[in-house]
């Protein structure tokens, strides 16, 4: 098939950045409507977090398994069958009679969810061939999670304030049908020479592990950790990373590839991702709280105050790309490290939420933090690893986003349900220093050479997947 036309290729890219908008958005609004169906469903803080976690729980056990499959199947194919998916999943949240079923309704639009971005950015590198055409498309990719970021809590602040919090999921119904139209008239089918083989056991291993030891940290402290719930989760949990670790090192193909963990700046880019977006999800779920439940703000106030942060988040994203670009991952992942260690501490020792200035500072600086981490992690990822597993390295890197949210979230909601919310914000600047540590120890000559050990290891799999087949 010939190569797509300019204003062809851009209007992909407009497509695919469509559906990480919806699903960004979804995100970022729904923290702000979270004190809104809590009084409406009387939902506990454990019944907050699954609203969140469901979600990102089923999201970072379906990414690696989706990217394949698409691979295998179609691209055009699986990201309909996601668009279609999380916009039936939106459609049932907003008709959810209680909790319960809107939980389960989340689960649903997360399935739909890691169809979409993995797939979609597949999608924009198959289409964009030149080197600086595809790195100015995922340029603009990147900047719309910061527009998410910064647009998010004031619609949906807005939405909650006027319609209700059942309003966030209907956005997603327009958009989801316009870009289901859009795919199906301009994205063209493309699918991998050869995909990687499913790898079902390794994928059911994934899903045990994360789920009960998410659920045992967020159900611990009303069942008691000391329960034989509490304590069997955490043991299926141990029994799971157990038996995945030698099951995938004897794999050909495996779901997870222990070997990419041999490589320093790979591994620091794993806990990097885990670290940041753990203090991304504890950072909003405690505040959301704090300024409507504390300071009895609206949604649409509370939204406006959180507006430093995401403009700092839209600014200082494209300029680490930058910094990545010109002088390397080290320098932004360290600004990133004192930025998020700072703002957790302005609350958790200095009282930030006491005062306006020191709100707006701590609001500020996560902003910044957050804002430069983003790059930096992919970067690092991939750092000195063949083509042919870069794209193996990306995928893990966006499941360890998507586990850090999940566990921010199950860890700093268990603190707010003990009461100790002065040790949420504890958590959230330990896990800037975490970020601060590794990206130091990580970026270094001795991190790099690691890297180049790991890369020299034969990997099964790149002799079988060299070029792309593309059909229209």
């Amino acid at each position: 098939m010939p190569e797509p036309s300019r204003r062809r290729r851009l209007l992909i890219l407009a497509i695919c950045c469509t559906s990480l908008l919806m699903v960004s958005l979804d995100n970022t609004i729904l923290n702000v409507a979270l004190p809104s169906m809590q009084r409406e469903l009387g939902a506990s803080v454990s019944g907050l977090q699954w609203t969140i976690d469901a979600y990102t729980l089923v999201l970072a056990s379906l990414l690696m398994l989706a990217g394949s499959t698409a691979d295998r199947l179609g691209r055009r194919r699986v990201f309909q069958a996601g668009l279609v998916l999380f916009t039936a999943g939106s459609v049932l949240c907003s008709l959810a009679p209680g909790l319960g079923w809107l939980v389960v309704f989340r689960m649903v639009q997360a399935v739909g969810g890691s169809m979409l971005n993995p797939v979609a950015m597949s999608i924009i590198t198959n289409t964009f061939t030149d080197p600086r055409e595809r790195a100015r498309a995922i340029g603009v990719w990147g900047g719309v999670v910061g527009i998410s970021m910064a647009a998010g809590p004031v619609i949906g602040g807005a939405l909650v304030e006027t319609t209700g919090w059942r309003a966030i999921f209907w956005i997603n119904l327009p958009v989801g049908l316009a870009a289901l139209a859009m795919t199906a008239r301009y994205v063209p089918e493309s699918r991998a020479a050869t995909a990687r083989r499913a790898d079902p056991v390794g994928q059911l291993l994934v899903i045990a592990l994360l789920g009960s030891l998410t659920y045992g940290i967020i159900e611990g402290a009303a069942a008691g950790w000391g329960s034989p719930l509490i304590l069997g989760c955490f043991a299926v949990a141990a029994a799971s990373l157990a038996a995945l670790v030698p099951y995938e090192r004897r794999r050909a193909e495996p779901l997870i590839e222990p070997r990419l963990f041999r490589s320093a700046p790979f591994s620091g880019a794993t806990v990097t991702a885990v670290s940041a977006f753990a203090a991304l999800g504890g950072f909003l779920f405690l505040n959301t709280l704090y300024l409507q439940n504390e300071r009895g703000l609206s949604a649409l106030d509370a939204g406006l105050h959180m507006l430093p942060m995401a403009l700092m988040c839209l600014v200082f994203a494209p300029l680490s790309g930058r910094l990545v670009g010109a002088r390397g991952p080290r320098l932004p992942l360290l600004l990133a490290g004192v930025a998020m260690t700072a703002s957790g501490l302005l609350f958790a020792a200095f009282g930030a939420g006491s005062s306006d200035a020191l709100l707006f500072t701590a609001y500020v600086l996560f902003g910044i933090g957050f804002g430069l981490v983003n790059a930096p992690i992919t970067n690092t990822a991939v750092s000195g690893l063949p083509r042919a597993r870069a794209g193996v390295a990306a995928a893990v890197a966006s499941t360890s986003r998507q586990v850090g949210s999940s566990l921010g979230v199950a860890v700093i909601g268990a603190a707010v349900a003990a009461g100790l919310q002065e040790t949420g914000w504890w958590i959230v600047s330990g896990c800037g220093a975490a970020v601060l540590l590794v990206g130091t120890i990580t970026t270094g000559r001795w991190a790099a050479r690691t890297a180049e050990r790991a890369a020299a290891r034969p990997d099964p799999h790149a002799e079988r997947s060299r070029n792309p087949v593309t059909t229209p």
